[in-house]
């Protein structure tokens, strides 16, 4: 298993722990994110890294590193950006975890959002 792959498995565990995520597969190649069944975070399944996000506030400065785009299939109109890095350019946990949390305040209702603010 690659870094891409081991960083996408713990983006996705540490996802499942915020208020009412849950796993959804919309299409082969994804187990992505959701909360009240909307997606915050695609992720990708195989061994290279892809993510998208939902960016409210940072697209604008995710999309100036070399390997960010916006989301097709118009979804970039909104906010989503697109991470495609080497293994060799992978972002911190850190990032990536703020990047997830970003798209999931944007998605999720006010009631879970509160939850999560409660936790401190």
């Amino acid at each position: 298993m690659g870094k891409g792959r081991e960083t996408i498995d713990a983006l996705r565990e540490w996802g499942l722990t915020l208020p009412g995520a849950h796993l959804k597969s919309p299409w082969p190649g994804h187990s992505d994110l959701a909360v009240n069944d909307k997606t915050f975070a695609y992720l990708s399944t195989d061994d290279a890294f892809r993510m998208s996000a939902k960016l409210r506030y940072t697209s604008e400065v995710a999309l100036e590193l070399p390997y960010a785009a916006p989301t097709p299939y118009g979804l970039g109109k909104s906010g989503w950006v697109t991470f495609t890095p080497g293994d060799d350019a992978i972002p911190d946990l850190a990032q990536l975890k703020d990047w997830i949390e970003e798209s999931y305040r944007a998605q999720a209702p006010k009631k879970r959002v509160s939850e999560l603010d409660a936790r401190g």
